[in-house]
């Protein structure tokens, strides 16, 4: 069962930045410090990452199974790793920053194993919000709390849309359209992307 906090929202870490801040701190060693930590943590975590890669196309049901089967084990000795080697570098070198953020993070970043909906990491999320995050500076009107959260659940709205297979266009002109006859939570939630019937005019 997910942790929640009292939003009853589950966090879930990024294995991506993990990554990241490994790779970098690898890239500033040189080319000759293969055995390096920094290269150790990174190889640790692309074998993670090449499970996904195998599982890409399955069920959120039999993900979690190969998860728990191949990915726990080398979670465990990821995070047995780190313990051992945070001690053994800098704290203030790349390589200890990543091992700090990697332990940090760590029961974030485990989550995706214990539900085949989770992602590994956000990449598919920060893709979808590029658009937003670049054109920002256009909407400076949304200068107070009220008009960023009028900002973000519309966003969310088109994005849930794409994600179910919706042309936001298409969407949304049929939820303006069938909006004003809703009249019962049960109604609204019928106008949601992923209950919407597909066919509708």
């Amino acid at each position: 069962m997910l942790e929640k906090t009292q939003a009853n929202i589950c966090l879930v870490g990024c294995m991506a930045h993990a990554r990241r801040k490994f790779f970098e701190a690898h890239k500033a060693q040189g080319k000759n410090t293969r055995a390096g930590k920094a290269q150790k943590g990174l190889s640790l975590i692309q074998k993670l990452y090449g499970i996904e890669q195998s599982i890409k196309n399955r069920s959120p049901e039999d993900k979690c199974r190969q998860r728990q089967e191949r990915a726990v084990p080398i979670l465990d000795a990821l995070h047995a790793w780190a313990l051992r080697s945070i001690d053994e570098v800098p704290p203030g070198s790349l390589t200890g920053k990543a091992l700090a953020y990697l332990l940090g993070q760590w029961p974030k970043l485990i989550r995706y194993v214990e539900d085949g909906r989770l992602s590994i990491d956000n990449n598919a999320t920060e893709r979808a919000i590029r658009p937003f995050v670049i054109g920002r500076r256009n909407w400076l009107f949304a200068d107070t709390p009220a008009g960023a959260t009028a900002s973000a659940n519309l966003y969310s709205l088109i994005e849930t849309a794409r994600a179910n297979g919706w042309e936001p266009y298409d969407y949304l002109r049929h939820l303006f359209q069938a909006l004003p006859t809703a009249q019962t939570l049960e109604q609204l939630e019928t106008l949601l992307p992923f209950t919407v019937n597909q066919n509708a005019p």
